[in-house]
């Protein structure tokens, strides 16, 4: 059985989750980012249980099959944003067709539907919010940045982020982290 959870970002979210379902149950299970594999079903208590507790934790349990979907594609985002080491010609096109073994314009229909914007304009939102924690960290280089995150060059990457944050990258330095947004709040 697997169960779809929401807002799932971080391998912290993953610790959370598998501490708040170790108190439910002795059955083995695996939590990924956006996800629960269990062995059987939970009884219907420990299920509601379960919920109440991600609540808790800013968790949501998914039911609804297109939100299930919507929050695989996040996940596989996520996880591919997070280490930072995308290609300079990487597809998300290809990427996201490969992983989820569907056509790419049903799933980008799909996320448009449900999110109110393009998967390619939630992806360049993590993307500037990754430059914004190495801004903040202050450990790369503007052309570093650039090179980790597939982009052509530290204008292009410059042009982006003062066209989605309203500052330049070295404006955003000075202004410190105040203006980052969690990824689970992105959409």
């Amino acid at each position: 059985m697997t169960l779809y959870i929401k807002n799932m970002v971080c391998p912290r979210c993953i610790l959370a989750v598998e501490q708040t379902l170790a108190k439910l149950t002795d059955q083995p299970f695996k939590v990924s980012l956006g996800e629960v594999a269990l062995e059987k079903a939970l009884p219907e208590k420990d299920l509601q249980n379960f919920r109440e507790g991600l609540q808790t934790l800013g968790f949501e349990l998914l039911d609804d099959q297109r939100q299930k979907q919507i929050e695989k594609i996040k996940n596989l985002l996520v996880t591919l944003i997070q280490p930072g080491e995308l290609e300079e010609h990487f597809s998300l096109s290809a990427y996201l067709g490969k992983a989820l073994n569907k056509e790419y314009t049903n799933i980008s229909r799909l996320f448009s539907e449900v999110e109110g914007m393009t998967i390619e304009q939630y992806f360049i939102l993590l993307k500037m919010e990754k430059v914004k924690e190495w801004l903040a960290y202050d450990e790369l280089t503007l052309s570093e940045i650039a090179w980790k995150l597939g982009y052509s060059s530290t204008a292009h990457l410059s042009a982006q982020f003062k066209k989605m944050t309203g500052l330049t990258p070295s404006h955003f330095k000075k202004t410190g982290n105040s203006r980052r947004t969690p990824l689970d709040k992105i959409v």
